[in-house]
């Protein structure tokens, strides 16, 4: 088994290391919060007196920060990750980022002699404690074929994108795609209420036809149809609006640096950034629907 370093044991990163745990690695972690790192050693992980500290001495670390800017500073400097860890260290980093960021440490990362993937996730709380996201890599094809034996233990589709950050461009566009569609189906449901028609009903027609998604067959914003859908335990979230906010910024800043045109995406973070505005960032982001409705 494998001597691993993790950084970021919050609601998706603290499931991840539980499952690398159980399957037999050795985890030395670190987290800014204590009772997270306590939930991590108190299933057998060794604790990090620093983030650098969590770098050495280990075949393999894996990150999930909130933000470029932590990435970089974790990752770069005299105390940064690359100058404590031995060369040919592997480097997974989870967090989903800004494009750039993740090419530039990864460019680092390598200069440096260590193997390197940008990997964010995606499948929300219940897919990192079940073992079954989602992953997007972007790297060099060894650096992915390193990664994977580690992947597969937390996910189950794995899905090498391409170059360095590759998988960041996976994970925006995919997000910036589900916010456009969950505000298209909650527009639907919204409008067929006050036209008569009740959720369910409509539910059963568009199910079946050509309106068909999974924001309305999986996470449907209305409750009855779907009984695992948050909008059946009053939009307690799965993956929340400010969650989505951040990737549909990250998506707009991406479409801009690439001179891309994202109308929709755009319309879609100037809705979801309502929410935040209302203070309603935690409600899950298919609670958008009460947002149209007025309920917000």
């Amino acid at each position: 088994m494998a001597k691993i370093g993790f950084i970021g044991l919050g609601n998706m990163g603290g499931p991840m290391a539980q499952n690398l745990i159980k399957a037999g690695h050795d985890l030395m972690v670190f987290d800014l919060s204590a009772d997270a790192v306590k939930k991590a050693t108190d299933a057998g992980a060794s604790a990090a007196n620093s983030a650098s500290d969590v770098a050495r001495g280990v075949d393999a670390v894996v990150t999930m920060l909130p933000a470029g800017a932590h990435v970089s500073s974790v990752y770069l400097g005299e105390d940064g990750l690359l100058a404590a860890a031995d060369k040919g260290t592997l480097f997974i980093d989870s967090s989903t980022i800004d494009v750039t960021t993740a090419r530039t440490v990864i460019s680092e990362a390598q200069t440096a002699g260590m193997q390197m993937i940008d990997a964010p996730v995606s499948g929300g709380v219940g897919g990192a404690e079940a073992g079954t996201l989602t992953f997007m890599a972007g790297g060099e094809e060894a650096a992915f074929a390193a990664a994977k034996p580690y992947l597969d233990i937390m996910g189950q589709n794995i899905f090498h994108a391409g170059a360095a950050g590759n998988g960041q461009v996976a994970k925006v566009c995919n997000n910036m795609l589900l916010g456009i569609s969950m505000i298209g189906v909650s527009e639907a449901f919204v409008l067929a209420e006050k036209l008569g028609l009740d959720g369910q009903t409509l539910f059963d027609i568009s199910s079946t036809a050509s309106g068909q998604c999974w924001s309305m067959t999986s996470y449907c914003p209305v409750p009855g149809p779907v009984p695992s859908s948050p909008a059946n335990r009053d939009y307690q979230a799965g993956f929340t609006a400010g969650m989505m906010l951040k990737d549909l910024r990250l998506a707009q800043e991406a479409a801009q640096s690439a001179k891309a045109a994202t109308p929709l995406g755009a319309q879609a973070a100037a809705l979801y950034s309502l929410m935040e505005s209302g203070g309603h960032e935690q409600v899950d982001f298919s609670g958008i629907i009460k947002l149209l409705k007025g309920d917000l």
